[in-house]
């Protein structure tokens, strides 16, 4: 007999507390030794945008990971909705005004990189297209273009329904909103809007046409929070996704020319609105891993998440354990940044254990960390079976104070053989 396949995500990600705290026991007690690693460890650095917006900076990037031992980067190239490579999708980013119009970062930081040995992943944020405190100059940006595909919390569902997305009130109310809440980091597309889901696709598509990249590297591959997407366009395909089981009275009850009524339906089905979200991000997932295949068969797909995946799946909508499971991720890269060391180590096994033999490239918040703590994280990560490590980020770790000694005193302790 065939056990049903949530039945079965849900045992994998289950796990056994008491193997897991003797687990956790054994790693934080057991001496601290340099593990080897294995030749194909990927050693990787998360490389914010800030740091690949001149040619000089792009060099120092490559030397600094080349010269600390480092074989991979994941170089973000797409951060708010803008790109650091040549498109005609989306704005050159605000930061590279003033730089020669044929200076193209991506490239630069490939043909770099390939040079020296390094390979490079695109790192693309998907969901995340502005930060609300400083929006974007360009008028050709998505905010502006197609607001109406922005995602809206529940507290501005009302309030948005009733101002035209192509009125700035429409964005401006949004940002402000944002700029007011603690936890979320900017204004969000939906994946729920075909059309922008459309958009996504093709602005990865044809990043991979462009770029011999080894890899695309997913961020932001989620929701703000429970509260999001309440938008009306968001709420009217949701209608209309309960639309074959309901009965005649439901149809009335729940009136796709009411927002009340379409909020009640969310409320009346928790489950299916909360199912309905993740599939959509789900879709849009699969739809990016589809392009980048097609394009390049070779480069990784890897995703970074958050590493309970309880909380991952219920409040980002960011069903990864699902993700792995069907294999539609090559690698899953979890954003362990805590500085203490036994929720590492359990964050990483419990990854570890729900990825099965699908590879895990455990995310360190090296920023947080002195550099004993990253080196220990490294070999806690080892123990647990990972295959390599992501440390974020650049940036924070060689700007002063730290300069290049942070890398060098990781890859010595770490990286020598």
């Amino acid at each position: 007999m065939s056990v049903p396949q949530t039945t079965t995500r849900r045992r994998r990600r289950a796990l056994s507390s008491l193997g897991l705290m003797a687990l956790v026991t054994l790693l934080i007690s057991s001496p601290q030794t340099n593990l080897a690693q294995s030749n194909d460890e990927v050693r990787a650095l998360w490389v914010t945008r800030a740091s690949i917006t001149t040619p000089a900076a792009i060099a120092a990037v490559v030397e600094s990971a080349r010269s600390s031992g480092f074989n991979t980067l994941l170089v973000q190239v797409r951060g708010r909705g803008d790109a650091y490579f040549t498109s005609t999708l989306e704005p050159r980013a605000d930061a590279l005004t003033g730089q020669p119009a044929d200076f193209d970062p991506l490239a630069d930081v490939i043909a770099r990189a390939h040079a020296q040995g390094l390979r490079v992943h695109a790192w693309t944020n998907v969901d995340l297209i502005a930060s609300a405190t400083e929006l974007p100059s360009s008028r050709s940006h998505l905010i502006y273009r197609h607001p109406d595909w922005l995602m809206v919390p529940r507290p501005l569902a009302f309030e948005l329904a009733k101002i035209d997305p192509r009125s700035p009130e429409y964005v401006g109310r949004l940002a402000r909103w944002t700029r007011a809440a603690d936890d979320v980091e900017g204004l969000f597309l939906s994946p729920i809007h075909r059309d922008a889901a459309d958009h996504v696709v093709a602005v990865v598509d044809d990043l991979v046409r462009r770029y011999p990249v080894d890899g695309v590297h997913l961020d932001y591959i989620r929701y703000p929070g429970p509260l999001f997407d309440y938008s009306r366009a968001a709420l009217l395909a949701f209608r209309q996704d309960l639309d074959p089981a309901m009965t005649p009275a439901e149809r009335l009850r729940f009136d796709p020319s009411s927002m009340t009524a379409l909020l009640a339906a969310t409320d009346t089905y928790p489950e299916r609105w909360s199912g309905f979200r993740r599939s959509r991000l789900n879709a849009l997932l699969l739809r990016i891993r589809t392009v980048v295949k097609s394009r390049r068969p070779q480069a990784l797909l890897s995703a970074a998440v958050y590493p309970e995946a309880l909380e991952a799946a219920t409040h980002r909508f960011q069903d990864w354990p699902m993700w792995v499971e069907n294999r539609w991720l090559d690698v899953i890269c979890p954003m362990a940044y805590t500085p203490d060391a036994a929720t590492f180590a359990a964050q990483i096994a419990s990854v570890r254990q729900v990825a099965g033999t699908q590879p895990v490239w455990a995310g360190i918040g090296a920023y947080r960390l002195s550099p004993a703590q990253t080196v220990d994280n490294i070999i806690t990560a080892r123990r647990l079976g990972a295959s390599g490590i992501v440390l974020f980020s650049y940036d924070s770790l060689v700007h002063p104070p730290r300069g290049l000694e942070y890398l060098t005193t990781v890859s010595r302790a770490a990286f020598t053989p």
